[in-house]
Order: C-alpha cells, then sequence, then structure tokens
C-alpha cells in the first residue's frame, strides 16, 4: 500500500491530480429524527472492543451527532466461503457508514480473514490514513500534512 501510495504521489503529471485534490465520495447518510447520524460498529476482537469503546467515548465528549448500531461479524461459512453476517452486512448498507475496530488474522483457522472479507463485499481496497497536526497542540513534528 505504502509503495502505491508513493508512486502516485510522485507521477502526479501522469494522473492529472495529486491525491491531496483526487475527488472524493460525499457521504449519503441521513440524520435520524434525534438529529444523529447512524452508524455501523464493529466492535473487532483483541484489543478491538476496548479501542472501540473509546472511540465512543471520545465521539460523545466532542458531541458529534451519531448514535452507534453495533453489529457481530464472527465469520460464517455460506456455501464454503466466509461471508459476512446478514445482520452486520444489512446494518452497513443501511446506515452507509461503519467504523471497525481492529480484527485478527486467523491463521490456518480455515476461513479468509474478516478484514479480507469486508474490503471484497464492499470493494474497499484502498487504506487511507491521513495525518496532520493539530493547531495549537505540540509535537516533535511541526506542519505535520501528509497521507
Amino acid at each position: 500500500m505504502f509503495s502505491t501510495v508513493r508512486r502516485l504521489a510522485v507521477r502526479p503529471a501522469r494522473l492529472g491530480r495529486t491525491m491531496a485534490t483526487a475527488p472524493t465520495g460525499q457521504y449519503a447518510g441521513q440524520k435520524n429524527s434525534r438529529g444523529n447520524y447512524e452508524v455501523t460498529l464493529i466492535p473487532g476482537d483483541g484489543i478491538g472492543p476496548e479501542i472501540s469503546k473509546s472511540v465512543e467515548r471520545i465521539f460523545a465528549a466532542a458531541q458529534v451527532p451519531v448514535e452507534w448500531e453495533a453489529v457481530d461479524v464472527t465469520p460464517v461459512l455460506r456455501d464454503g466461503k466466509t461471508v459476512i453476517p446478514d445482520e452486520a452486512l444489512h446494518s452497513i448498507l443501511r446506515t452507509k457508514i461503519a467504523l471497525k475496530g481492529p480484527l485478527a488474522t486467523p491463521i490456518g483457522k480455515g476461513h479468509v480473514s474478516l478484514n479480507l472479507t469486508l474490503r471484497r463485499t464492499f470493494n474497499l481496497y484502498a487504506n487511507v490514513r491521513p495525518c496532520k497536526s493539530v493547531p495549537g497542540f505540540r509535537t516533535h513534528y511541526d506542519n505535520v500534512d501528509t497521507v
């Protein structure tokens, strides 16, 4: 992934635009009757639930208008293939947005990782991680703005 991003970043003329000006999709979700966006939450496993709970508390403290709908993505085998459980799939399709905590990638367990299953199901093949300095928050590096 990183080498792909680096290749794209060093050849903007070939693409006609830089990564920073590439078009992005618009969020198509609607606020509910309480004025909040409904967001599917996949807590994950291992340290995932702890991280997800922290994110929920951060969003609440920042008064972000979201309501979380936690779903379980324990693997389901259907016709010999690993699939996302219907409840989780329908939640993501309905809310049009999901936040996923860390999910372990099993080795030799007889099924494809859920990370890969989620990417394939929703055609997600970019892992974009923007990093930007927060004004007024002192760090070792100034004016960071990178992907």
